[in-house]
């Protein structure tokens, strides 16, 4: 039988993500082929594997880490809130239904199928799967229809690690309490794991020696509050207002503001800019920020109709047409981009009840909501090299929308995979400029010249490209596994694994 080991939580944002990308990696350095796997997830980022599926970002970044291709059954369900109401319900990386929350429910236990299928496609591929639970394995009003925690470890036999979130108060509390719930299932927690400790370990020793005493379960780690990791976050609950890692670098600063919209996806699309050391990036809504930048980014959004009249009824249209007028650098990503142009057109309510709605008319486009959703990798072929001083091979991102935009596209020729279709994506006019492509920033020399651009428009130097994303990223997730396993006892974990 091919082994497992599954990492549940106290809560949502225990630190389960984390760990399991943690032991993806470790596991990856020896040698093993692993897989994470999270049977179902529910998250604001997701990713478009190679087969055009969509996945939760932390399962892409996971599989990064365990050096595998991301693949649509490490993440076999998949949630995607639309406000407080409805969800989409995204299967092996499909979209199947939009419906209310209290719908899923209903037809959670139809959908394990898809589960199991995942888990025997892993297994076949795969020696080691490191798999995540959702939220806490204790929620008793939702037991009987499981289908990510305590199901999926019956059903692989799988060890499972119970962490608990220190810096929220009461750990110990919540991790007897939560096994307390869990009935004859709690003979699957092999081992305990304390996430986020600030001080002295010596200080939890009694603590450490009556939970063992009482619930006769080891604690098998103890892991410290990792500041900084920088890692892509899932969801906005992680979006600090203010980023930058080069805040001692004598270089002039460009203001990048991200539009902090109240729907926000993929905003892990500018988690690159921070990197570089003439950047201060901000997530902001306030008009003196939007007013002041020097660089402008409307995000993605899972509502573009509702964040859009949410910009009017705040009056930061007004504020963006001021930063236009002043020449500040406005970029469109996705969502974003079907905001600048001068029309969203919805006949079908594919988007909202809205019929049509006016955009911000910063470019000539127009954008007809259809009930198809594109989801597929891309390569890009910049089509106006005349803008960049360096020439610029070809790019890679994604598309994750609904909705095609119509008018005058020619930035980008994209080349779809899989089935390698062309089309042309993009608009640029005067300093706004937009497209459909997802996580375009992660290629460095694209980032450096566009942060060059506005550059020049203030009359600075350009500067050279000096980060690599992807090695910077590969950096973090050694670090983490390193650190990892400095605070854990790592051949407790092999000996469940008899590895």
């Amino acid at each position: 039988m091919k082994k497992s080991i599954m990492i549940q939580g106290t809560s949502s944002g225990s630190g389960k993500s984390m760990i399991v990308t943690a032991l993806c990696r470790y596991f990856s350095n020896l040698g093993l082929k692993v897989s994470p796997f999270k049977a179902q997830n529910m998250a604001l980022n997701s990713f478009v594997t190679v087969e055009g599926g969509e996945i939760g970002r932390s399962q892409a970044l996971q599989a990064e880490a365990a050096r595998v291709v991301p693949s649509v059954h490490m993440n076999p369900i998949l949630l995607k809130a639309e406000g407080e109401s409805f969800t989409q319900l995204i299967v092996h990386g499909r979209w199947m239904t939009r419906l209310k929350a209290k719908d899923y429910y209903g037809i959670k236990k139809n959908l394990w199928k898809y589960v199991r299928e995942s888990i025997e496609i892993l297994q076949d591929n795969y020696e080691l799967l490191v798999v995540e639970g959702a939220g806490s394995p204790a929620e008793i009003n939702l037991m009987e229809t499981d289908i990510v925690n305590m199901a999926v470890a019956k059903h692989l036999n799988s060890p499972v690690l119970l962490v608990g979130d220190i810096e929220r108060g009461g750990v110990f509390a919540s991790l007897f309490g939560t096994m307390s719930l869990l009935g004859e299932d709690v003979s699957l927690i092999q081992g305990l794991l304390i996430n986020k400790f600030r001080g002295d370990r010596e200080i939890l020793k009694p603590g450490i020696l009556k939970i063992e005493s009482i619930t006769g379960k080891k604690v098998m780690g103890v892991i410290p509050y990792l500041k900084n990791l920088l890692l892509p976050e899932e969801d906005s609950l992680g979006l600090n207002e203010a980023y930058g890692l080069n805040s001692s670098s004598q270089v002039e600063k460009l203001k990048v503001v991200v539009v902090r919209l109240p729907y926000i996806s993929n905003f892990t699309d500018f988690d690159p800019l921070c990197l570089e050391e003439d950047v201060e990036l901000l997530y902001s809504l306030r008009p003196s920020d939007i007013e002041s930048a020097d660089l402008i980014i409307l995000p993605g959004t899972k509502k573009t109709v509702e964040d859009l009249l949410f910009l009017r009824e705040k009056g930061l249209d007004k504020s963006l047409k001021k930063a236009k007028i002043k020449g500040s650098l406005i970029i469109g990503i996705c969502g974003g981009y079907q905001m600048l142009g001068k029309k969203l057109i919805d006949s079908k309510g594919v988007e909202s009840p809205h019929k049509e709605v006016p955009g911000l008319g910063f470019l000539d486009i127009e954008t007809l909501f259809e009930d198809v959703k594109y989801t597929c990798q891309v390569n890009a072929k910049i089509l106006r090299e005349d803008l960049f001083t360096n020439p610029i091979d070809n790019l890679c991102g994604y598309e994750i929308h609904k909705g095609i935009t119509r008018g005058n596209s020619g930035l980008f020729l994209l080349i779809r995979t899989p089935g390698g279709e062309e089309i042309l994506d993009g608009t640029i006019e005067e300093n706004c400029m937009g497209t459909y492509v997802h996580g375009i920033f992660e290629n460095d020399l694209f980032r450096r010249e566009i942060l060059n651009l506005v550059r020049k428009r203030k009359g600075l130097e350009a500067l050279p490209c000096k980060i690599s994303y992807a090695k910077f990223k590969d950096t973090l997730i050694e670090n983490l596994a390193k650190k990892f396993v400095e605070n854990v006892e790592i051949n407790s974990i092999m000996r469940l694994l008899k590895l």
